[in-house]
């Protein structure tokens, strides 16, 4: 009962640009680590959300943002002390041209943001973006995110390239020749190149593995553009790395952070130059009421210890390779073909492979669901969302991941019956 209730509450109540996911929605009851556990007990294995990035409802942030909460609450244009420690702390981690921050509250708003700047620096407008992409909902980057508005809908001065084959030899000198004729198209509409956005996970594109892009972004400097690293998704550990873009071996104009920088209190943030920002707030002033605050900072900074300690890059890097090896061996003992990527803990399972698009998204589609009969939480992505996604939150233990493996199993044996039981 109490799910209808919500369900008809919401559909009133909510505006109808909300989804939910799976056939039959989960009712939250509560969260804790890796697990939500619906209002009737039952438990799932969060697989998906990469917000809580050190887990649901963390002690250690429920006390850091409860004592900043119950001594001020103010914004940037006052001297804080914790919000400019965090500065100062988050900067030192990054490359030493990235040497400032700007916060914000979302990814998107990052990303807005990151435009800007780099429009302003370049003194151009054009901006290329991989097929599939996403960078957010403002109005600005939806213009640049195909998956989000389709490829009609994407802004006249922005570029949409294809992404070079995932097992393609010359990865990078291909992503660089896609880039120059992009560049090409733009300047011929009047819009030349400003910046090239690239997700360092590639993940709504499918998730690519690590390799260099240093080609790549020769490219990109060679059009006068500024190369922004979208980090919202692929940062804070997730590739077993720092930043995604260290295991592309190239360093960014500009970063942006999002979803797991505080855990899930609002607070994203733009990385840059000191010079870059400082012309940019000559002419345009940048202000935002609710980002950088010392609660939002006192969050981020929790996380960020657990960053600078080893421990999200370590299980990323050992977590996705366990899961990766058992993902595999499941996958070769099945009738169904589907490869899996993995960049650190965010894995990929892409039945494209020798699929045509629309059976590759029934199989993924099919796959989600049954997972959610097994009670793990996972979804899609890719070009055709062929591509079942799995980023777990950075503190699951390898017990876990087992049960992630084990459910995949029993999936995937479901698939195979029922495509079996229909003669496919």
């Amino acid at each position: 009962m109490i799910k209808e209730f919500l369900e008809q509450t919401r559909e009133r109540v909510l505006g109808g640009t909300y989804r939910t996911f799976y056939s039959s929605p989960l009712v939250v009851g509560s969260a804790s680590g890796c697990t939500i556990t619906d209002v009737e007990g039952a438990e799932y294995l969060d697989a998906y959300n990469n917000v809580p990035v050190i887990g649901h409802s963390s002690p250690e942030i429920a006390e850091a943002v409860n004592r900043q909460l119950l001594r001020a609450n103010t914004h940037t244009r006052y001297l804080d002390r914790p919000v400019i420690d965090y500065a100062d702390q988050l900067v030192s981690v990054f490359p030493d041209r990235l040497e400032s921050v700007v916060f914000a509250c979302s990814g998107s708003e990052a990303n807005d943001l990151a435009l800007r700047v780099a429009a302003h620096a370049a003194g151009r407008d054009g901006v290329i973006v991989t097929r599939h992409a996403y960078h957010g909902t403002t109005r600005s980057v939806a213009e640049i995110s195909p998956s989000l508005v389709g490829l009609d809908e994407i802004g006249e001065h922005v570029e949409a390239i294809d992404v070079p084959g995932w097992d393609e030899p010359e990865f990078d000198a291909q992503f660089a020749a896609a880039i120059r004729q992009g560049g090409i198209r733009l300047e011929r509409r009047g819009h030349p190149c400003g910046a090239v956005v690239l997700d360092s996970a590639l993940t709504s594109d499918g998730i690519v593995q690590p390799r260099s892009l240093v080609a790549t972004v020769e490219a990109i400097h060679k059009l006068g553009a500024m190369y922004i690293a979208d980090e919202v998704q692929s940062g804070f550990g997730r590739t077993g790395s720092a930043w995604g873009f260290e295991r592309l071996h190239v360093v960014p104009d500009l970063v942006t952070l999002g979803k797991p920088m505080a855990n899930g209190m609002p607070m994203s943030a733009v990385i840059g130059p000191r010079d870059v920002f400082a012309a940019f707030g000559e002419s345009q002033r940048y202000f935002n009421t609710f980002a950088g605050t010392a609660a939002s900072a006192a969050a981020a900074g929790v996380v960020l210890s657990a960053l600078e300690s080893g421990a999200l890059t370590e299980r990323a890097r050992s977590g996705g390779a366990r899961l990766t090896a058992q993902l595999a061996e499941i996958i070769g003992e099945s009738e169904v073909p589907a490869r899996v990527r993995h960049n650190g803990l965010m894995l990929g399972v892409d039945f494209l492979d020798r699929s045509e698009s629309n059976t590759a998204r029934r199989r993924a589609s099919f796959i989600v669901e049954e997972l959610y009969r097994e009670r793990v939480l996972v979804s899609t992505t890719g070009p055709c969302a062929n591509v079942v996604k799995l980023r777990p939150p950075l503190t699951i233990s390898d017990e876990e991941l087992d049960s992630i493996a084990r459910g995949f199993g029993v999936a995937l044996q479901r698939l195979e019956i029922a495509e079996r039981s229909h003669g496919e």
